[in-house]
């Protein structure tokens, strides 16, 4: 538990490596496993430790860095493994995370000054533009306006005085963060950051010393040597500078007067810590760019304004936005460039390698394509037109090309006529007349693969055209692949099933009945069971009389009798078309907005590994769940004259005889309070159309109404057994459709039908 090898130990402090095999250590060591602790020890080593001193000579190489001599030569302490059995033991105390123990700190803060009068203004546009870059940045004010800015953290000190704001700004960022950032960066809401550069320079610096850097001006008179960091171009303070300053800023504060707080600062600075500003330290220079009146960013070019880190003065958002629209233009340029680079190295490098010229992958860089093992693997490559796509998600030969395909095609076209101009030209220009023939495949490892055979109209230089017909291959990379933050969720939340029966599907009931007991009443899980009992107008009539549902209800009646503490309630409704969201409306009325639904059906066979992945994939005002169940095929075309053997259950094989139907909506994961915010933004099309209810279910209403992440997703927990599936004319076109095909396709597979066939053939031939 506390103890780790001497590898890692190393591993951990690898750039200071060619030290540490140097070190001469002044304790016992265990060449296996060295022992870490906090606590007060009678050996030496563990005293240091114990007083901070995990690195010997860190005193000394602060205090020779700021004479400007000194090296940053981390030294570890290494506590001996074989402690004094004599000794008391005494606890051991552990940080929370390593980058704690071993003082780790972030790289930058941003800390912008700002006034109430820009707040709401230039503030804003330094958040929008830049402060998403930075890990923290703050904006600090003399007065709060009555309004905060959205998404912006502003502290208020009380007091609109420059200098006090300077002051107290100092002061915070000391006692609040001067332990957790090496860097802080203070400018004012008319200043532009690039902070991609400003980031890039902190990480070339180094931390342990005091620096004070930015662009260095004369104080009023210009008598001295010393200089003091300009406010409009923005500053770093280094941590250690920080510290040293604070016990010297009450005295500042009474004793230098200045209408400027960037002077006051510098003034502060150089009187007690004897630290002028300067531009460059280390090789790395603080580059900044002073913007003329009524200046243009699209037309600045030069290379002092190409390579700033910071641009002042700023005087309305709208330049803000246009300076940030330039820079990025910029680095996308570079980008660019910086990729040409690198594939022309990797080109030149590559008769080098053991495959020579033609080893170079196409594109250069990206990836390889997918080679598969065997003819299961292959990826099949799907052909298209400019109107229509023959490789359809209903499995129709032929379907209209719309949507995202369409868009995704126009896309490529223009970008195919477009390179070819830019290769061929001023030689050839190229003009599109049609697309011949289109072929796509997605490559998991390299992105979305293209082969356009194109009708181009080629026109030389002097008039001249004609008609060719050119083959180009074309990829759209996946790009860098990112880490979405989720919301928190727990497996401890309580899972409310909602059943709805129908006359027909009653007979289900009791398989349903018992895996639920066995899954959850059993396993004492934290769920709760709702019937709803759909009747129709006939059987509603008669109900007094003859209770279709008497013999479930009964059934519901043993269980509760069985398990004293249980309650499964039932609501009755009646409805010639029972849509999803006719019943939800009814359901939602009866349970608090803070409800997690599973909406079920009487096939299901309800178990705690799909439980718990509804309670982590249904995520409040974030995203909601739509698993796709494992359905099996028809017994009869599967085994046809043979029995099913034992092992065809699912409880120690993995899933066969079967297939995920995507078809089928019926089971759904979500949140009480998102079905009824989406419920509510459709209440104003069902005055304009009253049969839009019966035309849609929840995964309809969810896409539509709501701006959630809808999840859809193969559930190999969820699993059905074979059923004939009755599908209700009342419903809509699409849900009829979906219904008619899920009873197809769960006949059986290809294999299996086929077999069925020339069976039936045999026989009848004979």
């Amino acid at each position: 538990r506390s103890t780790m090898r001497l590898s890692t130990f190393l591993a951990l402090f690898r750039p200071a490596l060619p030290l540490i095999l140097g070190l001469s250590l002044g304790c016992s060591l265990s060449l296996l496993m060295v022992s870490w602790t906090q606590g007060d020890t009678d050996d030496p080593c563990g005293d240091e430790l114990a007083k901070g001193g995990l690195f010997l000579g860190r005193r000394d190489a602060q205090r020779g860095g700021r004479d400007g001599a000194g090296e940053e030569d981390f030294q570890p302490r290494i506590v001996p493994y074989h402690k004094d059995p004599n000794k008391p033991h005494k606890k051991v105390l552990r940080t929370r995370y390593i980058h704690t123990e071993l003082g780790i700190r972030e790289r930058l803060l941003a800390g912008v000054l700002t006034s109430r009068a820009t707040l709401s203004t230039l503030a804003v546009a330094v958040n929008r533009t830049v402060a998403h870059h930075f890990h923290r940045t703050f904006f600090f004010t003399g007065l709060r306006s009555p309004k905060v800015p959205h998404g912006m953290t502003v502290i208020a000190h009380g007091d609109d005085r420059p200098v006090w704001l300077m002051y107290e700004t100092v002061r915070h960022l000391h006692q609040h963060y001067g332990s957790e950032y090496d860097w802080f960066l203070l400018a004012q809401d008319d200043t532009y950051m690039q902070a991609g550069r400003l980031s890039e320079l902190v990480g070339h610096l180094s931390a342990g010393q005091d620096l004070y850097m930015g662009r260095a001006e004369e104080f009023i008179g210009g008598e001295e040597k010393a200089r003091y960091c300009h406010g409009g171009y923005g500053y770093l303070l280094s941590r250690s500078l920080l510290a040293r300053l604070q016990p010297h800023l009450d005295t500042c504060r009474n004793d230098i007067l200045s209408v400027r707080p960037d002077e006051w600062l510098g003034r502060c600075i150089i009187d007690y810590l004897g630290l002028s500003c300067v531009e460059v330290h280390q090789g790395m220079t603080y580059r900044y760019f002073e913007l003329g009146k009524n200046a243009d960013p699209e037309r600045e070019d030069s290379v002092a304004f190409k390579n700033a880190f910071t641009v002042h003065p700023v005087s309305d958002p709208n330049l803000m936005y246009r300076l940030h629209k330039r820079f990025s233009q910029i680095e996308l340029q570079w980008t660019y460039q910086q990729i040409q680079d690198i594939q022309l190295q990797i080109s030149n490098l590559s008769h080098l390698t053991p495959e020579g010229k033609a080893g170079v992958m196409w594109p250069i860089g990206i990836n390889s394509p997918f080679k598969p093992k065997t003819r299961f693997e292959v990826i099949n490559w799907d052909y298209f037109t400019e109107e229509h796509i023959y490789s359809c998600t209903d499995g129709s030969p032929k379907c209209e090309m719309r949507g995202a395909d369409r868009a995704d095609v126009s896309a490529i076209l223009e970008v195919a006529v477009e390179r070819l101009n830019e290769r061929y030209q001023p030689q050839l220009r190229f003009r599109k007349r049609r697309l011949l023939n289109g072929y796509r495949r997605f490559d998991p490892t390299r992105g979305m693969e293209y082969i356009l055979d194109l009708a181009l109209e080629a026109f030389t230089q002097k008039g001249h055209s004609q008609v060719i017909a050119k083959r180009v291959n074309l990829l759209r990379p996946l790009s860098a692949v990112e880490i979405i933050p989720m919301p928190y969720v727990t497996e401890a939340t309580r899972v409310q099933v909602i059943l709805p029966v129908t006359a027909q599907d009653q007979d289900y009931v009791g398989n349903f009945l018992d895996m639920y007991v066995t899954n959850t009443l059993d396993t004492h899980d934290n769920v709760l069971l709702t019937f709803l009992f759909i009747y129709d107008p006939f059987d509603a009539q008669r109900v007094s009389q003859t209770d279709v549902f008497a013999g479930v209800k009964s059934m519901i009646g043993e269980v509760e009798k069985r398990y004293g503490d249980v309650k499964i309630p039932w609501i009755s409704v009646k409805t010639e078309v029972p849509s999803q969201v006719k019943l939800m409306d009814i359901i939602s009325k009866k349970h608090p907005v803070d409800t997690l639904f599973f909406l079920s059906s009487v096939w299901t066979e309800v178990n705690a590994d799909f439980l718990n992945r509804c309670r982590m994939n249904a995520i409040s005002n974030w995203q909601v769940f739509f698993p796709v169940h494992f359905q099996e095929f028809n017994p009869a075309v599967i085994y046809r004259d043979q029995q099913p053997s034992a092992s065809s259950t699912f409880a120690s094989e993995s899933l066969r005889d079967g297939h995920f139907d995507r078809h089928v909506f019926d089971e759904a994961c979500f949140y009480n309070a998102d079905y009824m915010s989406a419920r509510t933004k459709m209440a104003a099309d069902i005055l304009e159309n009253e049969e839009l209810m019966e035309s849609m279910d929840v995964y309809d209403i969810f896409v539509r109404y709501s701006g959630l992440h809808v999840f859809r997703a193969v559930e190999p927990a969820l699993i059905q057994k074979y059923v004939r599936r009755a599908c209700n004319p009342r419903f809509s076109e699409d849900i009829y459709h979906r219904c008619v095909l899920s009873n197809l396709e769960s006949l059986g597979s290809r294999s299996h039908l086929a077999m069925a066939l020339f069976e039936q053939d045999q026989a009848n031939s004979t």
